[in-house]
């Protein structure tokens, strides 16, 4: 905590995350004077409880898949075991590196860092302690955390992705309540590390978000790795005893297994952060703003996942620097919720960005795609990876949608969201050269064909 307190600050920041670091760190920038309040990690939910670490045991996974599946490339090795101390030091030691970075950059900007837990006590004060904060801008930005179900109890061997992060034992088995994008992540890791993995789904496919064309691809290719898909099974109840875990189904029928995973989504940090005496509306707990991420108080902003829709790092961050330049007044464009990636790490990995079929039906009325399967790209077939991509253009205009699975083709969704994001037709992207051979090439593909003009596909 610095010595001396200012007597106001352009913008009070609560929250240390992926928004409300990005915010303080832009405002910096700007020359605006900032403090930035934090209760727990700089970093927050995605440097300490989300993205790094469940990324890090998902590249875990996959080494042990690549291992365990060399021979077919000629390579005879195999997994001994899997280490998860050891699995965990690798993964504590990327979240330190990062941390310790993140630490280093707010330092070196012209931030007043406050460690400690801030209370909203007007639309300009923030109280730390003994200490009151005040500023012409306050930004909400306290996140969210593992949500359960009524009456599901956290704790013993039903764990939320908190718990699973840290887990040091691999278990026999796994059942995971949840088919959304923390269910599949971490079912995939289960499996990689040889646990058996059953995931229960209310709603009648895994990934519900998604093209349901990706949904049904990754079904079939978890089935073929050993995952059992439970769709529309609505989950009743579960006991637990020293060796396991049994879960009742509405249907009437029971699961057995080592460990419950609750993956049901995530909900808001509001409760007892004092935003009432700001008079901030809330709505379940989220603070709804307009597309300005303006509050219905003037003067407070929110970021990040405290706003509905999107729980995305990248769209905190965005939202941080969005809110930064609005108080400074540079009238930045809005952050669409449209235009943000979206990569599920799973194995296969699904990427997306922008209107599914259904949705740009919807709102365009007719309206043309293509899918380009990866059986027909090089890279791909190298990599031993079966997928496709999907490119939704609206009739006689822009492509509004690109959705994607296969091994790596998150790393495919930064030309995507170009695409989307500049409303590109497919021929303004045909005439573009990509690589040979590179997975990159599926999307000069995919918009070839739907520019009229297919090359290594069928019209």
């Amino acid at each position: 905590m610095p010595a001396d307190v200012p007597d106001g600050y352009d913008v009070l920041v609560l929250g240390g995350g992926s928004g409300g670091y990005a915010c303080a760190l832009r405002s910096a920038q700007l020359g605006l004077r900032v403090a930035l309040i934090e209760r727990d990690k700089l970093g927050g939910t995605c440097l300490h409880r989300g993205c790094i670490p469940t990324k890090a045991l998902l590249h875990a996974a996959e080494v042990a898949d690549t291992a365990r599946d060399g021979a077919r490339f000629g390579v005879n090795s195999s997994v001994a075991s899997i280490d998860m101390p050891a699995v965990l030091r690798y993964q504590q030691g990327v979240v330190s590196r990062l941390h310790k970075g993140l630490q280093g950059l707010v330092s070196a900007a012209t931030i007043d860092y406050f460690p400690g837990v801030g209370e909203v006590t007007s639309p300009t004060t923030i109280r730390l302690g003994d200490t009151t904060l005040t500023g012409r801008n306050l930004v909400l930005a306290t996140g969210s955390r593992a949500r359960s179900l009524p009456g599901l109890e956290i704790g013993g061997r039903v764990l939320t992705s908190d718990e699973a992060l840290t887990l040091d034992v691999v278990p026999g088995s796994v059942i995971v309540l949840g088919g959304g994008v923390i269910g599949v992540e971490f079912a995939s890791v289960f499996r990689s590390f040889g646990a058996s993995v059953t995931i229960v789904e209310a709603l009648p496919r895994l990934v519900p978000a998604e093209e349901e064309s990706i949904s049904k691809a990754l079904e079939r290719a978890f089935r073929k790795r050993g995952i059992v898909s439970r769709t529309g099974a609505r989950f009743a109840g579960v006991t637990q005893d020293e060796s396991g875990v049994t879960v009742s189904l509405e249907d009437g029928s029971t699961l057995s297994a080592e460990f419950l995973l609750v993956a049901v989504g995530r909900g808001p940090v509001s409760e007892g952060m004092g935003f009432e005496s700001a008079g901030v509306v809330t709505d379940r707990g989220f603070v709804p703003t307009d597309d300005r991420r303006r509050t219905n108080v003037p003067g407070v902003y929110a970021v990040g996942d405290l706003v509905p829709g999107l729980q995305l790092a990248h769209r905190g961050f965005a939202h941080g620097i969005f809110v930064a330049e609005e108080i400074a007044g540079l009238a930045p464009e809005p952050v669409l919720d449209r235009n943000i990636p979206k990569v599920t790490y799973c194995d296969p990995e699904i990427a997306s960005v922008g209107l599914t079929e259904a949705a740009a039906r919807a709102a365009y009325g007719e309206v043309r795609s293509y899918e380009y399967n990866l059986g027909g790209n090089g890279k791909s077939q190298i990599l031993g990876t079966a997928g496709f991509v999907t490119v939704v253009r609206a009739v006689d205009g822009p492509v509004v949608g690109i959705h994607m699975i296969g091994a790596r083709m998150g790393e495919q969704i930064g030309e995507a969201q170009l695409v989307v994001g500049w409303d590109a037709m497919p021929e303004d992207v045909a005439p573009l050269l990509h690589a040979h051979p590179t997975q990159n090439e599926a999307l000069g593909e995919a918009h070839l064909a739907l520019a009229g003009k297919p090359l290594h596909a069928h019209a």
